[in-house]
């Protein structure tokens, strides 16, 4: 098939997922004829200080369950818990979402605990496993800082709950010049933005000139909290849709695939 035929051509879609998280959907939109723009919004370092981190991983044996609030947290996480020790049989293992669960299972942990439906704390916290937990003992591996819903909830059902913090999130230093040209041009049709960190450092790293013009476009974002983080910056025109690649692409589909 031609490009010029196919359901996105000529759609200039920016991706603003760390750096080595776009590829896979910057591939299927260009399968699909559009123009994958990547503009890492957000960055993932490691955690310069790791003695606390360190010294949870050397008592996971002390804990029943250990969750993992993103495919961030899975790869850091484990990669931390490897490099110091396996990971103990005993240990249940949750995740937000299927894509976090993916994450883990490809790092060598096999039954994970997984809401059936929803990729947030809400949706986990509505799996069975973790209503009844008098004196379970659970560890969170998540970034530095962030909400306390999870944590708060879980110990409200009696849990004891520690954090593992394995990463942090940082505003980027990037030059959004080339950017501006495009959307200047009007080669700029939409944005993807997959957290509100990310959207409000894209916001911020614009400047006034670049906030109008994204004020202008429509923006595809994975969960309506980062909807809500969107409308507050202004931005009107809003589609949500689910995290997964294939969630995204549909939206886009439906949004520009027919002409």
């Amino acid at each position: 098939m031609e490009s010029s035929t196919l359901p996105l051509a000529g759609r200039g879609i920016v991706i603003t997922r760390p750096a080595g998280q776009a590829q896979t959907l910057a591939a299927l939109l260009a399968q699909n004829g559009a123009q994958p723009i990547l503009v890492p919004a957000i960055e993932i370092q490691d955690i310069e200080d790791r003695s606390a981190l360190n010294a949870v991983i050397d008592r996971l044996d002390d804990y029943d369950l250990a969750i993992f609030i993103s495919p961030n947290a899975a790869a850091k996480g484990c990669q931390a818990i490897r490099a110091r020790r396996n990971m103990p049989s005993h240990l249940r293992v949750a995740a937000v979402g299927a894509g976090t669960a993916a994450a883990v299972k490809s790092l060598g942990v096999g039954a994970v605990i997984t809401p059936q439906e929803g990729a947030d704390s809400e949706s986990l916290l509505r799996v069975p496993e973790l209503q009844d937990l008098a004196r379970a003992r659970i560890v969170i591996f998540r970034g530095v800082g962030g909400r306390e819903l999870l944590r708060d909830t879980l110990i409200a059902r009696g849990a004891q709950v520690d954090y593992a913090e394995c990463y942090r999130r940082v505003r980027p230093q990037i030059d959004l010049a080339p950017l501006l040209q495009s959307w200047n041009a009007g080669e700029i049709d939409a944005v993807v933005v997959t957290s509100s960190q990310s959207l409000r450092n894209l916001h911020e790293l614009l400047g006034p000139a670049g906030r109008t013009r994204l004020a202008m476009t429509p923006v595809f974002v994975s969960h309506h909290r980062i909807a809500e983080t969107a409308r507050a910056l202004g931005i009107e025109d809003v589609v949500t849709a689910a995290h997964a690649d294939e969630a995204v692409m549909s939206a886009l589909l439906e949004r520009f695939g027919h002409r």
